[in-house]
């Protein structure tokens, strides 16, 4: 009663609680042009660079060791509870795995959304494995608490820059 309480009272307030998102805004100083995303491996954080001199920063997981890449890419694609069809990297590691797993099952990796790169398979999406953010956990994917890659999605559109450095 007192915690459900307590997020009415943050709700009404327009506090977002902690617990329910890992999303903050800090000082972003960088020479990036407004709108663009940048990825920090090794602070396991996405930044999404706002026109104020500040950040949306997100907690994120992102590729285990010998699994990241670094450079450059572009969103070109949005989904909505996308089905997902493991690549032939991980379906070779997990030859258990279904060609497609649903939208919406609970065994699939993408969660909530999913902003699709120009780059090979890669993608900035949900996750069902909450637990894994802030770790290196994937196979290259930046995942993201559902509720922040729901945030970060609707205020990105096709051809986003992002930027992923170590």
């Amino acid at each position: 009663m007192i915690i459900r309480a307590a997020f009415i009272l943050a709700a009404i307030l327009g506090i977002t609680p902690t617990a329910a998102s890992a999303r903050e805004v800090v000082p972003f100083r960088e020479s990036v042009s407004p709108g663009t995303i940048v990825i920090r491996t090794g602070e396991r954080r996405l930044y999404y660079v706002r026109g104020d001199g500040t950040a949306l920063r997100y907690r994120v997981a992102v590729g285990r060791p010998g699994k990241q890449w670094f450079g450059e890419a572009r969103i070109d694609g949005k989904y909505v509870r996308p089905a997902w069809a493991p690549p032939a990297e991980v379906k070779r590691d997990n030859p258990r795995l279904p060609d497609v797993i649903p939208g919406g099952a609970r065994n699939n990796p993408m969660g909530a959304r999913a902003l699709t790169l120009d780059l090979d398979e890669y993608a900035i999406h949900g996750t069902n494995r909450p637990g894994s953010i802030g770790t290196y956990a994937s196979y290259g994917c930046i995942r993201m608490l559902n509720q922040d890659i729901i945030d970060l999605y609707d205020q990105v559109s096709v051809g986003t820059r992002v930027v992923v450095v170590p």
